[in-house]
């Protein structure tokens, strides 16, 4: 039987939203959407959080989820999350053998449904090593993002060379998301990044994908959660 561990990586520093990780949400901490959105699907059966922050690790077995200690120097701003994952993996099998899909659900992404992580962990197909999340890009890196060419002046990130005239007319793109990405233990072992591999996409609703790193996006979830418009199931 297939088993999947579900993880959250989950730092004590945050230098947008000090605190952020434990941060009540409508009266739960912020890492505790996380654990129990994972908690909620059947077919996952760990849910560890990663951390070097007490006050997170007391949170995490609060809320059921089984700590994992992260070192000091896997959980500063310069930090690759990508070793914190390879960490985790490892500390992971040493406890409890081998398993199966590594399920990661960033704390930053609350607002995210079952339905979602489950369209993710179905989208690991044999031919792919990693699933990301995704939303259609409000702007388009043909027509709306610029970047400085390198003299004070402005160009469009991507140039269109008079092939593309109207926005419709250029490739879709996509935003990442933080609501949930699928790989393989091995693949976490023995690669340096998520792009070293066959990624492919899962599309989910715009209002799943809010990603919190700012006190303005935290207001704007609360606001979300207390409308009608969204719901957490």
């Amino acid at each position: 039987m297939m088993r999947i561990f579900a993880f959250v990586f989950a730092r004590g520093g945050s230098k947008g939203l000090p605190g952020k990780n434990i941060r009540l949400l409508m009266g739960k901490p912020l890492l505790g959407w996380s654990i129990d959105t994972a908690k909620q699907i059947e077919r996952i059966d760990r849910v560890f959080v990663s951390t070097e922050d007490p006050e997170i690790s007391e949170v995490a077995i609060r809320f059921g989820a089984e700590v994992i200690e992260r070192p000091p120097e896997l959980a500063t701003d310069s930090a690759a999350e990508w070793l914190a994952w390879q960490h985790a993996v490892k500390v992971a099998e040493e406890r409890h053998g081998s398993f199966d899909i590594f399920l990661s659900l960033p704390a930053t992404a609350p607002l995210r449904k079952v339905d979602d992580v489950i369209s993710a962990l179905d989208a690991l197909t044999d031919d792919r090593d990693v699933v990301v999340t995704m939303t259609e890009s409000r702007r388009s890196p043909w027509f709306n993002m610029v970047m400085d060419r390198g003299d004070g002046a402005l160009r469009t990130v991507m140039q269109t060379d008079g092939k593309f005239v109207r926005r419709q007319d250029a490739p879709k793109t996509y935003d990442l998301t933080t609501v949930a990405y699928a790989t393989r233990p091995a693949f976490v072992k023995n690669s340096n990044g998520i792009w070293d591999g066959r990624v492919s996409g899962v599309e989910v609703p715009l209002r799943s994908a809010v990603d919190i790193d700012t006190i303005d996006d935290f207001l704007y979830a609360e606001y979300l959660l207390t409308s009608d418009i969204v719901t957490t199931k």
